[in-house]
């Protein structure tokens, strides 16, 4: 297992070396990963992709897949390429494509056609104060009484 994504992440199931895995037909969330330094770090994978699907099995995974060219130029070798899946419980499509963004925008996977900014603006919703929005205490001095 490995945890992808911002805080505590989400557990996707791998990674897998993607030359030796055959796709369930499930729908999920996917990444594909490689290691940059395979050798020296052989447990840090660097995102490369980032997709969801309604069946697994339907992307013609490992190496037909339209991006498959784009992944294994970034890891140069095709038996270098991982994946990792997050079948998301009780997910539905609008759920896993909400992940899968939000796994760009935090990656930034060079083989995905889209990116997302985690960008956040305060004219999208406007600003406020509150007055409970202030400080607990005052600067009172202990010894007036």
């Amino acid at each position: 297992m490995i945890r992808l994504g911002s805080l505590a992440g989400y557990p996707f199931e791998g990674p897998r070396v993607l030359a030796g895995w055959t796709a369930p037909a499930v729908p999920a969330v996917f990444a594909i990963l490689y290691r940059a330094d395979a050798n020296g770090r052989p447990n840090d994978y660097a995102v490369i992709d980032v997709d969801h699907s309604d069946d697994l099995s339907t992307e013609r995974f490992p190496f037909k897949h339209p991006r498959a060219t784009c992944w294994q130029q970034r890891a140069e070798s095709k038996f270098e390429l991982h994946i990792c899946t997050y079948e998301v419980p009780g997910g539905t499509r609008a759920h896993r494509e909400q992940i899968a963004r939000e796994l760009i925008a935090v990656y930034k996977p060079g083989c995905h056609p889209e990116q997302y900014d985690q960008a956040w603006e305060d004219e999208w919703i406007g600003s406020y104060r509150a007055p409970t929005a202030g400080p607990l205490t005052t600067n009172r001095d202990p010894n007036d009484t």
